[in-house]
């Protein structure tokens, strides 16, 4: 029983070796980085001979090498992937890697970009509504009260990052609202060499979030956060799960955005 799904009912347009050759290509996963003729055949359904035709051409085109046994994939798939990466905007390649850190953290998630003082939302996941005020894309926020400004004003070339902060009177939101500018300098400092930050009900009482920076090449062009509440998520708990988890969603945008830069 072949593993490869079959495709639907073909229109007279369907180019069935083209999707017979599409299903060799994927039938490598990370379980399955190499395999033998025979193997291949199983999976796709097709017979040795068809298999082996398509896995030489494959080889002779550079996207999969064989040492006369064993065959597996090279990196020049990944270009296979770069044209459909290179037509995304930052929303889009950032949405799937908030899907998937709401889903393993049961929280909210969100990107934003430095506007002025203000940060600006571009793509969001919310699993329930934890501020009063509610949050769509485009909702704009003071950058120096929350996780995602504090994180993109802390890096901020040191001249902009001054002029911005210059003559900047933040006002409290709640008691526990940063708004010393020498304080809020140093803490900015801090973050820039964290690589993190946690806002801890500065924007609104029972709130708390954690942001990271996005880089591309070597600038930072947003800035992803996790939200949850003071119920359900402990400083620690932020700290020791959120942290490391949103990290690699970070790392993962600015990977993907690195590939949306190669036209």
């Amino acid at each position: 029983m072949a593993e490869m799904s079959e495709h639907p009912e073909p229109s007279s347009q369907f180019v069935q070796s083209l999707a017979r050759g599409l299903d060799v290509v994927k039938a490598f996963t990370a379980e399955r980085p190499e395999m033998t003729l025979s193997d291949i055949a199983r999976v796709t359904d097709l017979t040795r001979a068809t298999a082996r035709r398509f896995l030489l051409t494959l080889v002779e085109l550079g996207y999969v090498r064989t040492d006369g046994k064993l065959f597996a994939l090279t990196p020049r798939v990944l270009e296979l992937g770069f044209s459909y990466l290179s037509g995304l905007s930052l929303p889009e390649v950032a949405q799937p890697h908030l899907e998937q850190l709401s889903r393993e953290l049961g929280e909210s998630t969100s990107a934003s970009v430095l506007d002025g003082r203000d940060i600006v939302y571009v793509a969001r996941v919310p699993t329930r509504r934890i501020m009063t005020v509610g949050i769509t894309i485009g909702t704009r926020f003071p950058a120096y009260a929350t996780s995602m400004g504090r994180v993109l004003l802390a890096n901020l070339p040191a001249a902009e990052r001054d002029a911005l902060l210059g003559d900047l009177h933040p006002a409290a939101f709640t008691p526990s609202t940063l708004t010393d500018p020498e304080a809020l300098r140093a803490e900015l400092d801090a973050v820039r060499e964290r690589g993190w930050t946690i806002v801890d009900q500065e924007l609104e009482v029972g709130l708390r979030s954690v942001a990271a920076p996005v880089h591309r090449g070597g600038s930072v062009v947003a800035a992803i956060n996790v939200s949850t509440t003071t119920g359900t998520s402990s400083l620690e708990k932020l700290t020791e799960e959120f942290v490391p988890a949103l990290l690699a969603a970070a790392e993962s945008i600015g990977a993907d955005l690195a590939l949306t830069s190669r036209r």
